[in-house]
């Protein structure tokens, strides 16, 4: 099925979930619409355990420009509606856009061209897997602005990247390309078509149990930056988990020829 909205639109094709940012003439700039527009979208999501992948992509010439200054800036009840959270330690709307993929237990694909600054390199930073344009370019540009980038891509730069390099591109607010986002370890591939790319990578899940993908990206997302114990503990735990569900005994027949079909993610 189909949702569609001004802002992001929804399509769901053979378990693959196409998300795409909708603000073209704007070339996909976040103003508060956006902001939650994809939060909304991400809520749809979650909840559909028929989805085996997620991909990310924008309308247009860019991917996202990032924030919409003028727009946002212009509304102080706009602003609050972004920054104010229940607890420090949640995600407020303005971390969503990155943060939300990271719960979502199917794996998220950012097809990015163009352009993919700011807060669009906060959202793709959220994906699991981003797929990029040798030439297309990349910022963490909020320094431009004087401001540090608070929208969650934090948690993803400190596991992809070296300290000394998160800094400078933070700090100077530096313009790099698809290629340099290789070589920093920002991209996961380039491609020249980076969303026919992704819908290929989408289809190599549906043949793997759902069960297993979704306790993958669990383990490692929970497991990257901690102690060596507590990711010993979660990798005995999910894998009891897995092995009591059907999903591992289909995955086992298919390898030995069976056809038999998996059934949809459990609540991982």
């Amino acid at each position: 099925g189909n949702i569609m909205s001004q802002a992001v639109i929804l399509y769901i094709d053979h378990q693959v979930a196409h998300i795409r940012l909708n603000r073209a003439a704007r070339h996909n700039a976040l103003d508060i619409g956006m902001f939650e527009a994809i939060a909304e979208t991400q809520k749809q999501v979650a909840k559909n355990r028929e989805l085996r992948a997620i991909i990310l992509s924008g309308e247009g010439v860019d991917f996202c420009t990032g924030l919409d200054v003028k727009s946002v800036m212009k509304s102080r009840a706009g602003i609050i509606k972004l920054l104010r959270k229940w607890l420090p330690w949640q995600s407020n709307l303005a971390q969503k856009v990155s943060t939300g993929w990271r719960n979502i237990p199917v794996p998220v694909i950012a097809a990015v061209h163009g352009r993919c600054w700011g807060g669009g390199l906060q959202i793709a930073l959220g994906a699991d897997f981003r797929i990029v344009q040798p030439d297309a370019s990349l910022s963490i540009m909020e320094g431009k602005w004087g401001l540090i980038p608070d929208m969650g891509g934090t948690l993803a730069l400190r596991e992809l990247m070296p300290r000394d390099q998160a800094m400078r591109l933070a700090m100077t607010a530096v313009e790099f390309s698809g290629r340099e986002s290789l070589d920093l370890g920002l991209a996961t591939a380039l491609d020249s078509d980076p969303l026919t790319a992704a819908r290929s990578f989408a289809e190599s899940f549906k043949d793997r149990s759902p069960d297993a993908v979704a306790a993958t990206k669990k383990l490692y997302r929970k497991s990257w930056n901690g102690r060596p114990g507590a990711a010993l503990a979660r990798e005995t735990y999910y894998q009891a988990r897995i092995l009591s569900g059907a999903n591992q005994r289909i995955a086992v027949s298919r390898q030995l020829g069976g056809s038999s079909k998996f059934q949809n993610v459990g609540r991982w």
